[in-house]
């Protein structure tokens, strides 16, 4: 083989570091957004929060962010302004003289007290000068304080901790508590149980795990350690008093017709418990207030918040669009440490400086590229769903992520990823920007007719109907069809199943 050198002219396409970063943060959440914020204020020294709207900021003129947000920040800084005039002023009545002699409680503290003495002794309370927010304000977190994070076999074994038993018992406890599902009822068999219990504990019976079984299912919530649905109905509906109207007849229906309620077979129930039809109500409605899934209302309740990344208000007649101002904070670089930076300098000390200035320039750079992205997608998205916005979910308009790309000039990928996970504040509500996009359906007008809008149609139908003869799939269509609409029932059923609306045969009822 013969060796040669040859010339090749050709292009290919390099992701840079600065495009790779951009790419990044374009598809971050705005909670991960602020800690990736936050990451780089920790480890650049260059990056810092600025006040003011000077040049090299997110925030600026130059980010692109509409007049409505420079509205926005001039009002937050007059609130703020009122708030410390507010403050100074309610710091000076308090330090008044005549506002001390009013509150004894702000006495000064006296040098000598006796070993017993108690702080209410000597001070009287204030009424709201307490460490703890109080439940009226503003400032109160309901859910620190009020909310739960112990599982519900936690929960039971603190029960079981309390209530006085023999060892063994304790230890049958245990076992029937650790087989408790999330839902409440008894993952394994009382056999099985057994079973397991008795090559720990010689001369077991039977009788005796069920005897511990009777006092957990005494345990909160009423109904947990059930094994299965009827039984733990049953207990629960022990919890009210035997006068109750309908209380045997809902009693025999849990015990020996739930497979035919669950059917919603009337007729049958009504033949076999030889009731008529209000009594037949008042039973079911005595069985719906009860819970067969209790072990539910324990377990951890980590409530997840939405956090806008833009806002649509109607100023003038117009949809304008404007971004959320406390997403992000206002970043800079640090004057002080960027003058710091020698040119033909290699040292050790002024290569750091200089790549922690260039790192700061590209990261607040693609910060405002991610800014100037978001609003011109989601103003895009306003234009095209003004209907949405005035009327509602049944007037929204199909569109696909391509319709999108070629009115803001960007790539499908790009919009894709400006669209996850970014959310929308608007009259209607808060909607994930992928929510707006959705496929289309002919109608016989020639037009089409959005998905979204669709799913809307059908849940208003169903809502409407009446609830002895509920509205079957095929009806739906063809009620879809009179407005010119053309679906199949396939498709209907499929936009039910979504919406979590059960079939027509699950949805008749007693009125």
């Amino acid at each position: 083989m013969k060796q040669s050198l040859q010339l090749k002219i050709g292009q290919q396409l390099t992701m840079t570091p600065q495009l790779q970063q951009a790419i990044r943060l374009l598809q971050l959440s705005t909670l991960d957004l602020q800690q990736e914020i936050q990451e780089a204020l920790d480890n650049n020294p260059m990056l810092e929060h600025s006040e003011d709207t000077n040049e090299g900021e997110i925030g600026g003129e130059e980010n692109g962010a509409t007049h409505s947000e420079d509205l926005a920040g001039e009002h937050a800084n007059g609130e703020n302004q009122t708030e410390s005039k507010a403050t100074e002023s309610s710091s000076a009545e308090i330090d008044s003289p005549e506002n001390v002699a009013e509150n004894d409680w702000n006495d000064d503290i006296p040098k000598d007290l006796e070993v017993d003495t108690s702080w209410d002794d000597i001070y009287q309370s204030s009424p709201s000068g307490t460490g703890l927010a109080r439940a009226e304000s503003e400032d109160y977190d309901f859910e620190s304080r009020q909310g739960t994070s112990e599982s519900l076999q936690d929960y039971l074994h603190w029960q079981l901790n309390l209530t006085p038993m023999s060892d063994n018992d304790k230890l049958i406890g245990e076992a029937l508590i650790d087989a408790v599902e999330p839902g409440g009822q008894l993952g394994q068999s009382l056999e099985d149980i057994y079973e397991g219990l008795a090559k720990e504990i010689e001369e077991l019976e039977l009788d005796e795990v069920v005897a511990v079984l009777h006092r957990v299912q005494q345990f909160d919530p009423v109904g947990v350690a059930s094994q299965d649905i009827s039984e733990c109905l049953l207990l629960q509906l022990k919890q009210f008093p035997r006068t109750t109207p309908a209380y045997e007849t809902a009693e025999k229906l849990i015990a020996n017709y739930l497979p035919l309620l669950g059917s919603r077979d009337f007729k049958q129930l009504m033949r076999k418990l030889r009731v008529k039809e209000p009594e037949l109500r008042d039973a079911i409605e005595l069985i719906q207030q009860l819970n067969p899934k209790p072990g539910e209302q324990i377990g951890e309740n980590n409530t997840e918040y939405v956090v806008p990344d833009v806002f649509v208000s109607k100023v003038e007649g117009r949809w304008t669009v404007s971004l959320n101002p406390d997403i992000a904070p206002r970043l800079r670089v640090n004057p002080d440490y960027a003058s710091l930076v020698r040119r033909a300098d290699s040292s050790s000390e002024n290569t750091y400086l200089r790549d922690n200035l260039q790192e700061a320039r590209w990261f607040i750079k693609s910060l405002q590229s991610r800014n100037e992205t978001l609003l011109k997608v989601a103003t895009c998205i306003v234009e095209k769903q003004q209907g949405f916005l005035d009327h509602g979910p049944e007037a929204m308009k199909p569109m696909v992520l391509h319709d999108v790309a070629e009115l803001v000039d960007m790539h499908e990928s790009t919009i894709s990823r400006v669209t996850t996970q970014k959310f929308m504040h608007t009259p209607q509500g808060i909607f994930e920007l992928k929510y707006f996009f959705s496929s289309h359906v002919s109608t016989e007008s020639g037009g089409e007719c959005s998905s979204t809008a669709i799913r809307a149609i059908i849940k208003k139908v169903v809502a409407a109907e009446n609830p002895r003869k509920p509205l079957s799939d095929s009806k739906i269509t063809e009620l879809l069809a009179e407005q010119g609409i053309k679906v199949a029932r396939r498709t209907i059923a499929k936009y039910r199943e979504s919406l979590g609306i059960a079939p027509s045969n699950e949805r008749k009822r007693l009125v």
